[in-house]
């Protein structure tokens, strides 16, 4: 079932999750510096387009063609109801659903003037980030009142919020460009040879990593834009691509199915890798190798639990 979008946690003191949307009605949780499988949220009757998950890894939502957005406690799988919520469809319309008032009408900002592909919560949720097809949009929550736009040529493919700078990251086309988040006033921006499905920046703004119709994922330095390294292990186009909080791994999704884990910076020990020193021998100095579990190097068939025989069936495929 094709992997459409990601989303990490941020760190816990477990570590952290990371959770994916497929094209199914069973989004899933998995431990996030392995894919080991957590667990599948159940009670969507249609595809699911979106997901996020809160920073404490305790909160997950979802967003699928079943016309519902579900808030889920991610340790039990249950509905859950806390803070906010905000949605965007094709109705145009932004909603606020103030999660502690659950019979409460929500509050809505128009202004939009086509379906909307991505909402996003940002300074610290004083702001909002919406994108439609060929526009960005930031709002002021308290106000519910439009601050700036940005139009484009081409549809918008994704966007991403990072935090640690305030940094929107816009991928359209074959770029990717960078605006601030607070005023979106443009930072760079990069082209590459294909269309590009998904960007994703890393947390301390090393490197940016983008994956889309060629099937490559590369690696770029953000500040000169040179591309580092490029992998072909997808059989599909990449529709997404994130950066792990810890900035030591990234996650792809793509149409092929498969959901995989990519190492950052390759060579050390960490999750499924990891680095063994062997012992001098022949007075030679002794060299580093990696070494694999000895399923790692392939794609794995799933042991699902008994009442999960839908759940997608391939975890991920781990790359040095």
């Amino acid at each position: 079932v094709p992997v459409v979008d990601l989303a990490f946690s941020g760190i816990t003191p477990y570590g952290f999750c990371l959770t994916g949307a497929c094209k199914d009605d069973k989004p899933m949780l998995r431990q996030g510096d392995t894919g080991d499988w957590t667990g599948t949220f159940l009670g969507h009757e249609g595809a699911v387009w979106d997901v996020t998950l809160n920073k404490d890894a305790i909160t997950a939502a979802t967003a699928a063609a079943d016309f519902t957005a579900e808030v889920w406690d991610a340790g039990s799988g249950d509905g859950w109801m806390t803070n906010y919520l905000l949605t965007g469809g094709q109705d145009k319309l932004l909603c606020i659903y103030d999660l502690n008032k659950p019979e409460a009408e929500p509050k809505e900002i128009s202004g939009h003037t086509s379906g909307i592909k991505k909402a996003l919560w940002c300074s610290e949720d004083k702001q909002i980030l919406s994108a439609d097809d060929k526009t960005v949009r930031l709002w002021d929550h308290a106000a519910m009142t439009e601050v700036k736009s940005l139009n484009f040529n081409m549809s918008v493919c994704s966007m991403e919020y990072i935090p640690e700078g305030e940094i929107l990251v816009i991928t359209y086309g074959r770029s990717t460009a960078f605006h601030s988040a607070v005023s979106l006033d443009p930072i760079k921006s990069f082209e590459a040879p294909a269309t590009i499905n998904s960007a994703s920046l890393h947390p301390e703004t090393e490197f940016l990593v983008a994956g889309g119709e060629d099937f490559k994922l590369c690696k770029y330095d953000y500040e000169s834009g040179e591309e580092l390294e490029s992998y072909k292990g997808h059989f599909g186009p990449i529709h997404c691509a994130r950066f792990s909080p810890d900035g030591q791994l990234y996650a792809s999704g793509s149409e092929d199915g498969t959901l995989r884990l990519w190492q950052t910076v390759v060579g050390k020990t960490y999750g499924l890798w990891k680095c063994v020193l062997p012992e001098e021998d022949s007075g030679e100095l002794a060299k580093p190798r990696i070494s694999f579990p000895e399923t790692a190097e392939e794609e794995l068939e799933e042991i699902a639990p008994e009442n999960s025989d839908a759940i997608y069936s391939a975890t991920p495929e781990v790359k040095a």
